[in-house]
């Protein structure tokens, strides 16, 4: 058919009605479908196209970008590897921020939302943004990122009076002085979310928080760094809409805290250094709560039950395995609404198959699970895939505590998961002999929707790799740790997974040209 013939009519849909469905169509794979019908719909949707996400800044340029998308709102950049974050990946690596900034400051009219992850951005960076885009940017997102100063984050503050979103959470800020916050709470009125969590950023004034919360009605989420709680007092009484705090820290007397109230409204906490003495503040909303991270909490596993038992519409829970089988029991009883687990590891606590076995048949409703254990068994993942139907998104780590593990290789019970849950992305981290190649090749044949990946320590040879790559058709990102295939093989999987566009390696056989 021809271009001039598809442009009047295309599937018995005229190009009108096309123009006007084009607009409700988000799904960035769905746009990438459309996109190749033919000239006409590359060309409309290049024209409203309105988001974009760049997993690799170095995938496309600057310039291709504004090629093809000039009215773009809105842009994810993606720098270093994820492995950054578990400081596999070299500070120097790369993933600077500057060639974009420079773009879109100049060329991107129409961009109000910027979301930069594991990229270095430079104080000049966040200047040019503010000059360029400062009165129309809505959103500025810095997360994990480095590179940058309080300096760059005073232009920001005084330039950019629309911001509804500033997220600097788990970034490396080099930090001068506070004045960045002072500025923003001068000429913000319309912020949402304030984020600068996990940071060094400690020379904040808690008068500039509370002149935010007066200043910003509209404000539902402020996660802080260290802050003295007693000292938030003013901003918890003035900020009546928020409803997610995170951060803060506790002094030396608790009992000073049993005063302190929180917005009637808050649904999600997090607070730092929280302890058994400091708990029971929590205990007056605790009904309330949908979300609660513990990951920074000084709680042990008793602490963990009793709080938990007091949260019974609970949806989001973050922690530690200080958790411990016990903590997970609980949680299962009590919680019946959770969706999202998270426990991170710690040299104390111990969670094992008992406690996933709990959750799986408590906690029907998870879409999430990522679990440090110390123990596991082929029953226990197999538990998972019987009554956990909505579970898209599994990651387990089998930590090296142990010197027996109860229940080896996870074949079975790998095999089990996979075909019970509709998983999207997929994480197994675990120990030589706790996956075959037989196992392997499972995870291929029984992974139809994964797009994401994590293996480590899986497998015992390259036929049980190139197994593996003969399924996953719709693997995109592929990371592999603690690898035992050849660089040969490694290649090969490559060009058999079509949909691969990541892989990496850390580790593997050189091959014998």
């Amino acid at each position: 058919m021809e271009d001039g013939k598809v442009n009047k009519m295309i599937g018995g849909m005229p190009d009108t009605v096309f123009d006007c469905v084009i607009h409700y169509i988000h799904d960035s794979r769905d746009r990438d479908a459309v996109s190749l019908v033919c000239r006409r719909w590359y060309g409309i949707d290049a024209l409203t196209r309105k988001h974009v996400t760049i997993a690799l800044c170095y995938a496309t340029t600057p310039q291709q970008l504004w090629r093809r998308f000039q009215h773009l709102e809105s842009l994810k950049l993606k720098g270093k590897p994820r492995a950054a974050m578990f400081n596999l990946i070299p500070e120097d690596w790369g993933g600077y921020a500057a060639p974009w900034v420079e773009k879109i400051a100049w060329s991107f009219s129409c961009m109000k939302e910027l979301h930069f992850r594991r990229m270095i951005v430079r104080d000049s960076d966040l200047e040019l943004l503010a000059q360029s885009r400062g009165p129309a940017l809505h959103v500025l997102k810095l997360g994990n990122c480095s590179g940058f100063s309080t300096d760059g984050l005073l232009h920001v503050g005084r330039s950019c009076k629309s911001l509804k979103t500033l997220f600097l959470g788990e970034s490396s800020i080099i930090e001068k002085d506070g004045e960045w916050l002072h500025e923003l709470a001068l000429n913000n009125t319309v912020l949402e979310t304030l984020n600068f969590y996990l940071t060094d950023l400690v020379k904040v004034r808690f008068q500039d928080l509370e002149l935010i919360a007066r200043n910003c009605r509209s404000l539902l989420s402020v996660k802080i760094s260290k802050c003295e709680l007693l000292d938030l007092a003013g901003f918890f009484s003035a900020a009546a809409t928020l409803e997610e705090f995170g951060g803060g820290s506790f002094g030396e007397q608790p009992e000073r805290y049993s005063s302190l109230s929180f917005p009637p409204k808050v649904r999600c906490l997090g607070l730092t250094y929280m302890g058994r003495n400091e708990m029971p503040i929590v205990f007056p909303f605790a009904s309330l709560l949908r979300r609660l991270d513990l990951l920074h909490a000084l709680l042990d596993t008793e602490d963990h039950c009793h709080l938990i038992q007091r949260c019974p519409n609970l949806e989001v829970l973050e922690t530690r395995n200080v958790i411990g089988d016990r903590g997970l029991e609980i949680l299962a009883q009590c919680c019946k609404r959770l969706r999202r687990l998270r426990n991170g590891a710690e040299d104390e606590g111990f969670v094992s198959h008992r406690g996933l076995i709990a959750l799986a048949q408590g906690c029907l409703e998870l879409e999430y699970m990522a679990v440090y254990v110390s123990d596991i068994t082929n029953a226990s993942l197999e538990y998972i895939g019987t009554y956990l139907k909505n579970l898209c998104d599994f990651r387990l780590v089998l930590l090296d505590r142990e010197e027996r593990i109860t229940d080896l290789p996870l074949d079975n019970g790998v095999r089990a998961l996979l075909q019970g849950c509709k998983l999207r992305k997929f994480a197994l981290y675990i120990r030589p002999g706790g996956l075959t190649d037989v196992g392997l090749g499972y995870i291929g044949q029984y992974s139809p929707n994964v797009r994401w990946m994590l293996l480590g320590s899986v497998g015992e040879s390259d036929a049980g790799l190139l197994e593996f790559s003969r399924g996953c058709p719709r693997l995109q990102k592929l990371e592999m740790r603690a690898c035992c295939f050849s660089e040969r093989a490694l290649a090969m999987a490559a060009l058999q997974l079509t949909s691969l566009r990541h892989l990496w390696v850390q580790g593997y056989r050189a091959s014998l040209l």
